[in-house]
Formats: structure tokens, sequence, C-alpha cells
């Protein structure tokens, strides 16, 4: 029977792999045989994973840009199409989570996040898809989160969970428009993971507390539990599957 997640010979694109569930997203998929594009603004973090993914037998092609900027996210496309020939699965992963109270956010905080969060997933998705739209093939993976669908009480996310809701509904409408071209775009859905962004939250007590609260499992996703739903959407184990969210959450969007 055929390996339906097998990635040999793949071509695929990481946004925001220095670090956290980037490249965690990366060395899935490099395991499976895909060779791997890795994209982010650290060049030195670049560099350290593009090692880790070397060893998993696979290429790794990286470059450095700032995702926020529009007119720096076209070159690296560019490039990689040049450097491999195609690009055949892209994975949107960059984010950050500034918060404060709305009544008291900063119109900083506010653009940036959506700059980070939600205009970069569009602006890649948009230049690697014309590539896709040629080729007649694509597989398209956005990181949302559980508060693409859900809000929170215990912190202040507004401008998070803006950009989260976006990402789903920009997933849908990718999904609707580009399923003639056999692209498909789905989301996965995290609860809370260890990475850098999340460190200081999950460390604090205070917090275990609330994901005891709010999660079934009782507590945070652990490194790996996310590459079963990266693979089944960047694989042709779904080819039959678009526009759609997948919770990793621990059953926290079940409550």
């Amino acid at each position: 029977m055929k390996n339906l997640f097998d990635l040999t010979g793949k071509v695929a694109l990481v946004t925001g792999a220095s670090s956290g569930l980037g490249v965690q997203i990366a060395k899935a998929l490099a395991g499976n045989g895909a060779n791997v594009a890795i994209v982010a603004r650290r060049e030195g973090k670049l560099k350290e994973v593009k090692k880790e993914i070397e060893a998993l037998g696979v290429e790794c092609y990286m470059h450095c840009c700032d995702l926020t900027k529009v007119e720096e996210i076209r070159q690296p496309v560019a490039d990689v199409e040049e450097h491999f020939g195609k690009i055949d699965i892209l994975c949107n992963n960059a984010g950050t989570g500034l918060m404060d109270l709305a009544e008291n956010q900063s119109d900083e905080i506010w653009t940036t996040m959506m700059h980070t969060n939600l205009d970069a997933h569009y602006y890649f998705s948009r230049e690697v898809g014309k590539g896709m739209i040629k080729r007649g093939y694509g597989k398209i993976v956005m990181t949302g989160s559980i508060h693409s669908v859900v809000g929170m009480a215990e912190l202040p996310l507004s401008a998070y969970a803006t950009t989260k809701g976006g990402i789903l509904m920009l997933t849908k409408q990718l999904a609707i428009e580009w399923a003639k071209y056999g692209i498909t775009v789905n989301a996965i859905g995290p609860a809370y993971f260890p990475s850098e962004m999340t460190g200081d939250v999950l460390k604090d007590g205070g917090f275990q507390d609330i994901i005891k609260a709010h999660c079934p499992m009782g507590r945070p996703g652990r490194e790996g539990e996310l590459n079963g739903a990266v693979l089944y959407f960047a694989s042709d184990a779904s080819t039959y599957t678009t526009g759609q969210i997948l919770c990793v959450d621990g059953g926290w969007t079940a409550v």
C-alpha cells in the first residue's frame, strides 16, 4: 500500500522556521522526505535549524527576510523556486504574541500583530500560490490557533485572536478560490505548546491552572504532537480535504 504521508521529492517552504513550532514543522516534513526551505529573520538561528534538517538526509535551503514587509517576501519565494524548481508545500507559521488590554493597546502592537500574524500568511500564500496554480498542485498549511475559534477571559488577546480568526477565514476563502487549481488550503489550530513565544507564560503556575481548567487533558501540547496534523494537510493523505482547521488542543475547543 502506498504511504500517503511520504513526501519524497516534494519541496516545502516553512516561514517562521527559526524557532518553536516552525522548527517542529520543518523537521516533521523533512523526516518524511521533503526538501525544505526555511525562512525567518534571524540568520544565526536559521543556520542551526538548517544543520538539524540536513542531518535528516534531505536538502535544506535558508533565506533571511523580514516577514512584516511585503517587498521582502517576493524575493525568498523567487529564490526558493529557482533553487528547487518548484514549491509543493507552503507552511505559514510566522507569528508573534504581543498583547495588552484592548482599551490600552497601542497602535504599534495592533499593526505589528496584523503584519506578522496575518498579512505574512496572505502574502506568502499569494506569491507561492502563483506557481502552484501554474503547476496545478499545491498544499498550503496555515498556523491558526485555538483562538481562531474561541476567545479567552484570562488573557488580553484582542489583537492575537483577531489575527488567528482572520487566518481561519483566509484559509476558507483561498481554499474555495484555488480548489479548481488542485491546491488545498487548511489550517492547524494549536493550543499552548512550548516555544520561544510561550515559554514565560507556560512557566507561570497560574497559567498552568488555567490550562487545567480549560483543557480536558490538563496539560500543554508536547513536541511532536503537531506532526500528524501537519503531515496530513501537507501530504496526499488530504487530497479531498480543504478549507478546514484541525485544532490540536487536548480537547480545549470541545468544552
